[in-house]
């Protein structure tokens, strides 16, 4: 236990300090935000700073930060260090910079901020791997909330042939639609509090449960291999059989497998596209740290809190290792709240999936309306853009639900294009900084870029969803990508500041 609360120790404090640096760095100012200067009554429209930091909060905190640490925990009690400190230099500056540079440059979406400061070859790459992703994202946000419903809520059974499976999908659907079309404030604007209620049910409750319940937690200096420390899975035959953090650090490749699965409770390429759209219903530039940096550092309590939970749950015998998060879910919450809270918790999970899907496609449509200049002025025009975007989420929900391993396929693709989305994310503030006469600041994103550069280079190259390679080609070319992209990126950054400079 005295690592998880380390950890948490080190994602406050650092966070505290490392968000002032962030924020000293970029300079807010007191100009006119977008809110104000193009406000339409439908996307730019001024909304307080506590509306915009919990929209914010329950845009990017989807199954990310749950999922990814029940399954990241499995490498042991690393991961009560790695998630705070890679959220902290990572993630939450992440979300920090792409917010704000948006906020500055007129509210504009991600694919804009890719282009003004890139190129045109990387913009268009930028733009198909976007929209990929943020349909990768409806669907996944989608299928999660709606199984956890079925099964933790309702007690259905979930199946792709039960029509209360498709009810519940429907559901979401519906509710996905109306949040795409209608002006921000007038849905997102007034459900999202009675969300953001029932998240901090969910996230405080389960905190609290570990030290209540007394869930025995793993430390640093602890014996991984220790039998008291031992999670379980099921054998081939059938049978559980134990093994041990230790043995699943060592042959388990930490990196890059632990930063492609924990992703959003440390960084989140989706978050960019969630971020611009807050930066068009901001009052004031000095809003940001706490509606950016600070909402992310939230995301990584979530995160350590059920990656903690996880833990308990293993070694106690509760639940298999590999019997799915979603078990693994319910088994938390039933166990730490009883039956009654369990089931309010379980709809705070449920709320964090579908307040990202709803806005990952409501980013999707601002994204190619602006891309191909398509006029969204009234809902009818919103809604025939928005029904083609839903059609095609609907085509790969069907195959994710019928095809025996198309979940795992959908999830793969999902957490690879998540994290490799950040790698644009991050060249854009690093020209940013070049072009602003903050070049000694470059390191801030630059480092975090080439880390994740290794990480999804490193994974996709060896992964069976892509190349298959053994793990040495893998890593050689991982390093080799991550230094390319370093390379690139200074290179780049000074002569685009030599050329400002010029003129």
């Amino acid at each position: 236990m005295a690592t998880f609360i380390l950890g948490l120790v080190i994602l406050f404090v650092g966070a505290a300090l490392y968000g002032k640096f962030c924020e000293r760095v970029f300079g807010p100012d007191d100009r006119k935000t977008p809110a104000y200067t193009k406000q339409d009554g439908v996307d730019y429209i001024p909304m307080k700073s506590w509306k915009n930091m919990l929209i914010n909060l329950l845009n990017i905190a989807g199954t990310g930060p749950i999922f990814g640490p029940i399954q990241g925990i499995l490498f042991g009690p690393i991961a009560f260090i790695t998630i705070p400190i890679g959220n902290i230099i990572g993630g939450a500056m992440h979300d920090y910079f792409s917010g704000m540079i948006c906020l500055r440059d007129g509210g504009t979406q991600m694919p804009e901020m890719v282009r003004r400061y890139s190129n045109q070859t990387i913009y268009r790459i930028y733009q198909v791997f976007v929209c990929v992703l943020l349909l990768l994202v409806g669907a996944v946000f989608i299928y999660t909330p709606g199984d956890i419903a079925a099964t933790g809520i309702f007690g259905f059974d979930g199946k792709a042939t039960s029509a209360s499976t498709w009810v519940i999908y429907g559901v979401i659907f519906a509710y996905y639609l109306v949040a795409t079309v209608f002006p921000i404030d007038a849905i997102i604007g007034k459900i999202y509090p009675v969300f953001g209620g029932i998240l901090l049910f969910s996230a405080v409750g389960v905190f609290i449960g570990l030290f209540v319940k007394g869930y025995p937690l793993l430390n640093l200096w602890d014996n991984w291999q220790g039998a008291a420390f031992q999670a379980f899975q099921t054998t081939a035959e059938g049978g559980t059989a134990p093994f041990s953090y230790g043995e699943y650090f060592t042959s388990g490749h930490f990196i890059p497998v632990f930063f492609v699965t924990v992703a959003c409770g440390i960084l989140s390429g989706f978050h960019s596209t969630q971020t611009a759209i807050i930066s068009r219903t901001m009052k004031s530039e000095r809003e940001g740290r706490n509606t950016f940096y600070n909402m992310m550092i939230l995301e990584g309590f979530i995160a350590m809190v059920w990656a903690g939970a996880a833990m308990g749950v293993y070694n106690l015998g509760m639940q298999a290792a590999n019997a799915g998060a979603t078990g693994t879910v319910i088994v938390v919450c039933k166990d730490i709240l009883g039956n009654v809270g369990g089931v309010i918790a379980l709809l705070g999970i449920v709320v964090l999936p579908i307040t990202s899907g709803d806005t990952a496609l409501r980013g999707l449509r601002l994204t190619i309306a602006e891309s191909f200049h398509i006029d969204q002025s009234t809902n009818g025009k919103r809604l025939s853009l928005s029904a083609a975007i839903f059609a095609l989420v609907a085509a790969i929900l069907v195959f994710a639900k019928f095809n025996s391993d198309g979940f795992n396929i959908l999830w793969r693709y999902f957490a690879w294009s998540n994290q490799t989305l950040s790698l644009f994310a991050f060249l854009a503030i690093s020209i940013w900084m070049f072009e602003n006469g903050k070049h000694k600041y470059v390191w801030i994103p630059l480092f975090p870029g080439a880390f994740y550069t290794l990480v999804t280079v490193t994974y996709i190259a060896n992964a069976k969803i892509g190349f298959n390679l053994p793990w040495g080609a893998a890593y050689a070319i991982g390093i080799a990508a991550a230094v390319a992209y370093t390379g690139a990126i200074l290179w780049y950054g000074k002569q685009r500041a030599a050329r400002l400079t010029a003129k």
